[in-house]
């Protein structure tokens, strides 16, 4: 059975996945980037190359997520999956049901820094940047000869929000970025037990490890890291053809010194719920 780590783009989807990686997949807690390939990203092109099918449209791939969910659920083991996947329906096709997910863990972020995240991580203009947020039919798609095999339908940042927060059909743990950066060691602890809760396991919380997960998955390692071995999910500019640093500020991306005034409260207008859902 499938437990999501389901996230908007730019939301911390990366950094928790590198410390589950990390403690739940190595004996000492140190952290690699081989380590991340035990959580693959899902709906992703390497699920829907062996189908014949054109693939003609964006969201033609849709109607195999719920069967290859059910193949990689075969051996009857726990899984992690990473997914920027709003939880939602595509032409009558969900995404995933209840008979292959026992759970997820939803990491949510302050939507003025997802803007400027955003905004640097796909070199666009931060207006740009907002429209992205703002469009109720924004995915992510990936094409290979002239097949589109990669489709991850976001919808705006509101939408995708609750479409995780509010789901039903089983439990989700929502978790604030800014807790998972203030509090690293108390979230990521409230992590493992709602795992431990979702999979029966009685195995008692390992504190050093986590300790040690930590400290191994600190920010400026993982930048260090990237700049000395580059980072494989790091993507291209369109102008350079250069990498774009995927860890980039860090703790040091703060919308009060990035964004204008005006900016700064037309996202205040329009994201007002969620700012205060969250104690933004």
């Amino acid at each position: 059975m499938i437990i999501w780590i389901a996230s908007y783009p730019k939301s911390g989807n990366t950094w928790l996945r590198s410390l589950l990686s990390t403690y739940y997949f190595t004996k000492d807690g140190n952290f690699s980037f081989q380590i991340l390939n035990n959580i693959k990203s899902f709906p992703s092109s390497s699920y829907f190359e062996k189908y014949s099918d054109n693939f003609s449209e964006p969201e033609s791939t849709a109607k195999y997520w719920i069967s290859e969910q059910r193949s990689i659920n075969l051996d009857k083991r726990i899984k992690f999956l990473k997914t920027h996947n709003a939880l939602c329906k595509i032409d009558g096709y969900s995404f995933t049901d209840e008979n292959n997910s026992i759970g997820a863990i939803h990491i949510v972020r302050d939507p003025r820094n997802v803007l400027t995240s955003l905004s640097n991580h796909y070199q666009i203009k931060k207006l740009d940047a907002l429209e992205f947020m703002l469009q109720e039919q924004k995915a992510i798609v990936e094409k290979k000869d002239n097949r589109y095999l990669g489709f991850n339908p976001l919808f705006s940042w509101s939408m995708h929000e609750k479409s995780w927060s509010e789901c039903k059909k089983f439990p989700v743990l929502t978790i604030r970025y800014e807790d998972l950066q203030l509090e690293t060691f108390v979230t990521l602890k409230k992590v493992i037990s709602f795992i431990s809760k979702l999979t029966n396991k009685k195995n008692s919380f390992q504190r050093e490890k986590a300790k040690k997960t930590i400290s191994s998955c600190e920010f400026n390692k993982l930048k260090k890291m990237e700049n000395e071995l580059g980072f494989n999910e790091a993507i291209s500019s369109k102008l350079t053809g250069e990498k774009i640093k995927f860890f980039n500020l860090g703790k040091d991306n703060n919308y009060k010194k990035l964004l204008e005034k005006d900016l700064i409260e037309k996202m205040n207008f329009l994201f007002k719920e969620q700012i205060k859902k969250y104690e933004y």
